[in-house]
């Protein structure tokens, strides 16, 4: 199973922007190197187990079912049950980019603050849309498949 392109490169440009931050120096480069440091294995979790059930979205909305239905249960029973956790780590995230945001601000670098904002709405989007959906094509593939 493979990530959509859309959201592989929204991640990329994600890590692009976060690594200018790094480099940015200051405050402001302390506060990124956090955000790093809470958003990487979070992303290695999406990226394994989260984003790939999302690829099948347009296949079963045209009504077929694919061979990948079991590995595509397993992702998202793994996504299920680790839900909490990846909500968790969402708090974490957004706490470390409110440091960031303020040492920007302190440093007038506009452009991470801009950078922290997206980020924020990115996991808004993730909680709201994405996970729920990643776990319905699960439950859709249980049922069809009478798992």
């Amino acid at each position: 199973m493979e990530i959509l392109q859309s959201l592989k490169i929204e991640h990329e440009e994600l890590h692009s922007e976060l690594a200018r931050a790094m480099n940015a120096g200051g405050s402001t480069g302390a506060a990124a190197k956090a955000v790093s440091k809470a958003l990487h294995p979070h992303f290695i979790k999406e990226e394994e187990y989260a984003l790939p059930p999302l690829g099948l979205l347009q296949v079963l909305a045209a009504g077929k079912i694919t061979p990948e239905a079991g590995a595509v249960i397993a992702m998202t029973g793994k996504l299920k049950a680790g839900l909490q956790e990846m909500m968790s780590e969402h708090e974490k995230i957004v706490s470390a980019l409110n440091n960031l945001a303020q040492a920007a601000r302190d440093e007038k670098k506009m452009e991470f603050i801009r950078f922290a904002e997206k980020l924020k709405l990115h996991a808004q989007m993730e909680e709201q849309i994405l996970y729920p959906a990643a776990i319905l094509v699960g439950e859709y593939l249980k049922l069809k498949s009478g798992k």
